[in-house]
């Protein structure tokens, strides 16, 4: 890969601009993983070509948002968008500035600021990073799921120890994106994966799994201590409020829970929390079933 040659300078890590390229790096929307180095002091991010950060989504302003330096540190701006400028989940009204590793939302698209000596190597970091991480919510992907699933089963047999998954999904979640439109459904995938985390501790796993599903493995968990967590998870999601422009939203989600068997493999333990979970939802939503 060539390496980035603007002449323009970057933050490193203390937020300052220097002598390395800064960059951003697209971590949800069309072209994953497109790196962008900065072209200028000044550069627009937008749906027009001829912005510096061109993203082709109809859910971007031509003119969204602006990337400046200011007394030798980043800065953005939203330039009155229709969807708004977010870092970090916060929505700005003036100009913000920019850390290393700052989520930057612009419509459908989120961005990561890199900065820092070594441009490439944290490049390539955090392109190793969106091979394991779902990019909307910053849980893990399906992929890394699967992968960690079947270490934890291989281990929890061979040492005879338990093991808990949960799934769960978000009730009605047609309806937000119906009545609120698709950012509105992000927002709330985004608030709630960001909930459940508070709760998964760094042995545990939380994965978007697809769409508005999401799993958590529970290593040295039985079923009954699980069932314990996804009610307490339940009801944290349900106290918590959600808003995507200005409008407040609320979400609950349906739970299925099931613990390793003798001669489970992944696809057996996900296939009977999967029945848990549709039976939590048949039986009203907004509950837990496990067995």
């Amino acid at each position: 890969m060539k390496r980035d040659t603007t002449p323009y300078a970057a933050a490193i890590s203390d937020g300052r601009a220097a002598d390395a390229p800064a960059c951003v790096i697209l971590i949800y929307g069309e072209e994953l993983g497109r790196r962008v180095a900065l072209p200028g002091p000044d550069v627009t991010i937008g749906r027009d070509d001829d912005n510096g950060i061109a993203i082709a989504l109809d859910t971007i302003s031509r003119r969204h948002a602006r990337i400046f330096v200011k007394k030798r540190s980043y800065y953005v701006e939203d330039l009155d968008s229709t969807n708004g400028t977010f870092v970090n989940e916060r929505q700005i009204a003036g100009a913000t500035a920019l850390r290393n590793g700052d989520l930057l939302t612009c419509g459908g698209a989120v961005l990561k600021f890199i900065e820092g000596g070594n441009i490439e190597a944290l490049y390539h970091e955090e392109i190793y990073r969106l091979t394991i991480t779902d990019g909307l919510t910053q849980a893990s992907n399906k992929r890394h799921l699967l992968e960690f699933l079947e270490r934890e089963i291989a281990r929890a047999t061979r040492h005879t120890r338990p093991l808990s998954l949960v799934l769960f999904d978000v009730d009605r979640f047609k309806s937000i994106n119906d009545e609120h439109g698709h950012l509105a459904g992000d927002r709330v995938l985004k608030g709630i994966a960001a909930v459940v985390a508070g709760d998964v501790r760094r042995e545990e796993l939380l994965a978007r799994y697809g769409g508005e599903e999401f799993a958590i493995v529970l290593p040295e968990t039985p079923l009954e201590a699980a069932r314990v967590f996804a009610e307490r998870v339940r009801r944290k999601v349900e106290e918590s409020g959600f808003e995507y422009d200005g409008r407040p939203l609320s979400a609950t989600i349906s739970m299925g829970g099931a613990a390793l068997r003798e001669g489970d493999t992944v696809e057996t333990l996900i296939a009977r929390a999967d029945v848990q979970l549709y039976k939590a939802k048949q039986d009203g939503r907004n509950r837990v079933a496990a067995d």
